[in-house]
């Protein structure tokens, strides 16, 4: 029997017995497992918490800005089209309105177009005859969008849309001469026409005004006026079998 190893102490104090199996441990054959010291613990620095590099950044900000070109170049066209679109349906709103005027509150009012771009309602009271009646006051002013003008451009057809102007000059009605110094205008009486200031009454006032962009000939819109009546009539440029055409709205 072999002798017992001597015993030694540990560091609390208690006996441990020193022997050639117990220092280096026992094998799995034997029912006993080695002693594993715990792995230590390592600290790695996560790559998420690293914030972007100023490469990175400028990347990032010239991608979006070359999309914000993009979106806006293919914009454009549609920018365009809504400035032609506001300057046709404002015409079209004030003389249609001013038309409906005369009648309800049976008043005259002139409207005079101004190139390149301003629409001026005027109020015009009435006196019979010998009494001569009051001069026009200025009730509203209105100005199409900065890019759109009253304006003519080579290509419009001769004659005119239903036959009024000839494309020549950008507003063709009758030139009021009494009260508007000769400037063309449109006199609407409380019977819906659309007369000139030649007299009480006037004579119809037939004709038509044009809106365009300079430089765009088919953004190009024509807007008329019948002077017995005083129906307003719409359209717009367009090329037809390769001839410009009149297309009513």
């Amino acid at each position: 029997m072999k002798g017992r190893a001597p015993a030694l102490l540990s560091a609390s104090g208690d006996a441990e017995w020193s022997s050639p199996d117990s220092r280096r441990g026992l094998n799995g054959v034997n029912g006993v497992l080695d002693r594993v010291a715990p792995p230590r613990k390592r600290f790695m620095t996560s790559s998420k918490n690293r914030g972007f590099s100023l490469l990175e950044l400028l990347i990032v900000i010239a991608i979006g800005m070359t999309m914000a070109g993009v979106t806006f170049m293919s914009l454009m066209p549609l920018f365009k089209q809504n400035h032609v679109d506001q300057a046709y349906d404002l015409t079209v709103s004030v003389i249609r309105n001013y038309r409906n005027q005369s009648i309800i509150k049976n008043k005259r009012y002139i409207l005079v177009f101004t190139a390149p771009a301003t629409i001026t309602v005027q109020y015009w009271g009435y006196v019979p005859p010998p009494a001569v009646s009051p001069a026009p006051v200025t009730v509203a002013t209105y100005t199409l969008p900065q890019d759109i003008q009253f304006a003519v451009q080579a290509g419009f057809p001769n004659p005119g849309p239903d036959g009024f102007g000839t494309g020549a000059a950008p507003i063709g009605f009758n030139a009021c001469a009494v009260v508007e110094a000769g400037n063309p205008c449109i006199v609407f009486y409380p019977d819906g026409s659309a007369q000139d200031d030649a007299g009480n009454p006037g004579n119809y006032n037939n004709g038509v005004v044009y809106l365009t962009r300079p430089g765009d000939v088919y953004s190009s819109r024509a807007i008329n006026i019948w002077g017995t009546t005083g129906r307003v009539r719409g359209w717009r440029l367009y090329k037809q079998g390769g001839v410009n055409t009149w297309v009513q709205q």
